[in-house]
């Protein structure tokens, strides 16, 4: 199987996304001799990072590892504070690197932190999770939470380079990977519908980079080249990039009521859910359409409903989302496969009347 790359366009020559086996080897390429490195990498993963150090070492680069917690705990204004103080430590300056060895929150996690550190250094990653690799290390977007909710507080700053070997998901737990599977069923919905038809057609096999190492690679630069095209028509998320966020509106209340505890890749399943009804409401979408939303997310074992009694909340929550406009909800939904588009101020009753389909 070979290396498969995506091109992402944007300022400057834009960066390519390498994805397939051997690909750690193009790490050296970032590794001047003498270059700082910092290495934010998350725990579990120590033979992964006992490769990375030992290819700086071995391109006379200095690598500075130092780990983070896992998952949305890493994304703590504390965590980035301790970050920071090591850089100054170690005396990086703009020509050096910080490179994010982990999944989506350690990306995002490294990300802001070379977008911050004199104002912006590179950084390369080196995303081990579905998706890490097919959302958070692609397209520049970086972040950390606040009490008040995700993501509120970042930057955009595109990465040098992204690198994932598909080896490098098999540690992924079932339902970790089929969390990640909602942010490239998302990509189905929204521009290659062909993805859906791949996992409709073997949803198991969908499930297990291991055993069908080919099909992993497929899907995931399928994915990558939809956020890709539409990256580089928009960088900074001002309308064609809102796209991405399909089902994403609803998944962000989710993920605040419940305190980071969800998966973010079920609460986006069940996001998508909810717009789905949304467009289905305003005759938008048609009844098999959203009964394929439902469908597919089930075959490959997400949720596609959320627990009763807990609108007050998330409808609070959704009034702060980063999409919204005053005191405008915008929604991105579907027009029909492959179609979305922007809806904007939908009343009470019928953000209620959604909810209480997927309650």
């Amino acid at each position: 199987m070979s290396v498969r790359t995506v091109h992402v366009g944007g300022p400057g020559e834009g960066y390519d996304v390498h994805v397939g086996p051997g690909v750690l080897d193009r790490l050296a390429d970032h590794a001047a001799p003498g270059r700082r490195v910092l290495v934010v990498h998350q725990p579990g993963r120590e033979q992964l990072l006992g490769q990375v150090l030992e290819r700086l070492a071995a391109a006379g680069a200095r690598p500075v590892p130092v780990a983070v917690p896992d998952a949305e705990a890493a994304k703590d204004v504390r965590v980035l504070a301790d970050l920071w103080a090591r850089l100054g430590q170690e005396g990086f300056t703009r020509d050096d690197l910080v490179v994010g060895l982990g999944g989506g929150a350690t990306t995002d996690l490294a990300g802001f932190v070379a977008a911050t550190w004199l104002r912006g250094v590179e950084v390369v990653h080196l995303p081990t999770s579905l998706l890490g690799v097919v959302d958070a290390a692609v397209g520049g977007k970086t972040g950390i939470n606040t009490a008040e909710g995700k993501n509120l507080v970042g930057a955009f700053h595109p990465p040098a380079a992204v690198l994932c070997d598909p080896a490098w998901l098999s540690t992924m737990t079932r339902p970790d990977y089929a969390s990640g599977l909602a942010e490239v069923l998302k990509c189905g919905f929204v521009a290659d519908p062909r993805i859906l038809e791949l996992v409709e057609a073997a949803p198991q096999a969908a499930l297990d980079p291991v055993a069908e190492p080919a099909l992993a690679v497929e899907l995931v630069t399928r994915s990558v080249q939809v956020k890709a095209d539409v990256v580089a028509a928009d960088l900074r998320e001002s309308s064609l990039r809102e796209v991405l966020n399909y089902g994403h509106t609803f998944a962000h209340a989710v993920e605040q009521v419940e305190d980071y505890t969800w998966r973010h890749g079920d609460a986006v399943a069940v996001g998508m859910v909810y717009v789905a009804e949304l467009a289905h409401r305003r005759g938008l979408i048609d009844a098999d359409l959203l009964a394929r939303h439902r469908r597919v997310l089930s075959a490959v074992g997400l949720p596609t409903t959320y627990g009763a009694g807990r609108w007050p909340e998330l409808r609070s929550a959704m009034g702060r989302d980063k999409k919204a406009r005053g005191a405008t909800l915008r929604f991105v939904v579907l027009e029909g496969l492959a179609r979305p588009a922007r809806l904007e101020g939908p009343g009470e009753d019928e953000l209620r009347a959604a909810y209480d389909a997927v309650a």
